[in-house]
């Protein structure tokens, strides 16, 4: 499925699982038990479908390998990548490497992003939304709609 929806705040336990909510689950193809944890960019986590990681791994596979920062950028989001799947009681175990990229501590916040959801410390995607003005969210809405009338013109 493309296109989550809802923002859920769940817990990790001390073994750094936390528990797939109902209302997230059901947005998942009923047999998939089976996902990709990988680094966020913004000190978060991206938890995928096998389905959406595979998209993102062809689409991954058409960058330019020469170009350093093509390198550098794909080292970081796929250094880490890890296959995951729901246990018995329906819960995800984060990796401790990851865990610590981002930051986790127990409250975590799952909020969607179109093929996949992320993954945040609750405090810090918190302070995200306090430390964003309406100025700002208004000029990085006229950027990407520049960037997108861009791509879209070529």
């Amino acid at each position: 499925m493309i296109g989550f929806l809802g923002e859920y705040e769940v817990t990790i336990d001390a073994k750094g699982r936390f528990l797939l909510p109902g209302g997230l689950r059901r947005q998942f193809a009923e047999e998939e038990n089976q996902f990709v944890i990988n680094r966020g960019i913004e000190k978060n986590l991206n938890l995928y479908s096998l389905q959406s990681w595979e998209d993102e791994m062809k689409r991954m596979s058409q960058w330019d390998d020469l170009n350093p920062k093509v390198r550098k950028l794909k080292t970081f989001l796929l250094g880490g990548a890890t296959k995951v799947e729901l246990d018995s009681a329906g819960r995800i175990l984060i990796p401790a490497s990851l865990k610590e990229h981002a930051g986790l501590t127990k409250d975590v916040m799952i909020s969607p992003d179109s093929n996949k959801v992320k993954i945040w410390d609750s405090a810090k995607y918190k302070k995200l939304f306090e430390e964003t003005t309406e100025d700002e969210l208004s000029s990085l809405g006229e950027e990407v709609s520049r960037l997108e009338r861009r791509n879209n013109d070529l």
